[in-house]
């Protein structure tokens, strides 16, 4: 098993034991700092895990349409 592997098995045995998604708060600081380290923020981590949906909209699209949008309101200024 490698170290990813493992940060993902105390992800889904403290679900397990805590019947909900775990909480940072829920590991040692020293246990929170390898999960991270292995899966990256705490969110992404929930989802390598499985315990947790990724969002529908990725972040990247999300930002995306955020400059497509406003571009359009510079461009709707600079006409006025």
């Amino acid at each position: 098993m490698d170290k990813r592997e493992l940060a993902i098995e105390l992800l889904i045995t403290k679900a397990k034991e805590l019947d909900r998604l775990p909480k940072r708060a829920d590991f040692s600081d020293s246990d929170v700092c390898f999960i991270k380290q292995k899966l990256g923020p705490w969110p992404r981590a929930l989802e390598a895990a499985g315990l947790k949906e990724p969002p529908a909209v990725s972040r990247i699209d999300k930002n995306r349409e955020k400059r497509a949008r406003a571009k359009q309101k510079r461009k709707e200024e600079k006409g006025k």
